[in-house]
Formats: C-alpha cells, sequence, structure tokens
C-alpha cells in the first residue's frame, strides 16, 4: 500500500539524503551532485514543500514544489520509481498538490517538462495545463505549462 507524507518545508539534510537515491533512478542522466545542488539552492531560496509517496518505508515517489510569486506556485521537481510507475501514484501526488495550491489561495500553477518526458507531458496535459509557451533549456526545448486553479470548489 502507499502511503503519502506532507512535508511543508523541505529543510532536514534527511531529507534530502533520502530523496537522492529516488531523483536519481527518476533522472539517471542527471549527477547526483547536480540533484544535490538544485536541492540545497531551490531550498535556500525559500520554502520546498514535498509531498513523498512511500511503501513499506521506501520513498518510492516525490512532487516537490515552491512559491513562484504572491498567487503563483512552481511544481518543479516530481517522479516515480521506475519499478512503481503506471499505478497512478505521480496523478494521485500531483491531486494532492494542487489540493493543497488551492487551498492556500493560489491561482495558477506553472511546471516545466521536456518532450523526451512523454509521460509526464500527457499528465500535466490530462491533469488541465496548457502548454504556454516554450524555451530553449539546458536538456533542449522545454515545454513551459500552466493550469488556473478553480477556488471555487
Amino acid at each position: 500500500m502507499v502511503k503519502i507524507q506532507f512535508v511543508l518545508t523541505l529543510a532536514a539534510e534527511s531529507l534530502h539524503v533520502a530523496l537522492l537515491p529516488l531523483l536519481t533512478s527518476v533522472f539517471p542522466e542527471t549527477p547526483a551532485a547536480e540533484l544535490t545542488a538544485d536541492l540545497q539552492y531551490q531550498q535556500a531560496r525559500g520554502p520546498v514543500q514535498a509531498w513523498l509517496a512511500y511503501t513499506d518505508e521506501r520513498l518510492i515517489g516525490c512532487k516537490l514544489g515552491y512559491e513562484r510569486k504572491p498567487g503563483h506556485y512552481y511544481s518543479w521537481l516530481g517522479g516515480v520509481h521506475p519499478e512503481y510507475r503506471g499505478q497512478g501514484i505521480a496523478a494521485e501526488l500531483m491531486r494532492r498538490q494542487h489540493a493543497w495550491c488551492a487551498e492556500q489561495g493560489y491561482q495558477r500553477i506553472r511546471t516545466q517538462t521536456y518532450n523526451r518526458w512523454r509521460a509526464m507531458l500527457l499528465l500535466n496535459l490530462r491533469q488541465g495545463f496548457d502548454i504556454v509557451g516554450t524555451l530553449q533549456g539546458q536538456h533542449g526545448l522545454t515545454i513551459v505549462l500552466e493550469k488556473s486553479l478553480d477556488l471555487s470548489t
């Protein structure tokens, strides 16, 4: 059974250490040192929230995000360990992140992805994101997506 934990501020070094094996399995082309530096950099800029999926105490999925500016949230980094994909875990993490954002009064969520991560692109589109632009990113063309949150529900 998958359990999901919400962490309001991803600050503890132990959480970074726990996230690293998961993130290296999700993003095998990205060096662990780069992932660690990204986590530390974002946390230093401001609070990073985390939705963490566990099975039998093993971290198998995550969804991280932070406030871009008042009213706007950035869904930053996430994924599910390859052994656990196709079970709806990423969709549930995203659903919980968006519900929390709506509860906090955010009006919009933005994210970015690459064409090569088709499953994530399709999940974002199925969850109500619109493609709002592209830009040249570190790993090729970056697709920028944005979603309006319905605050009346």
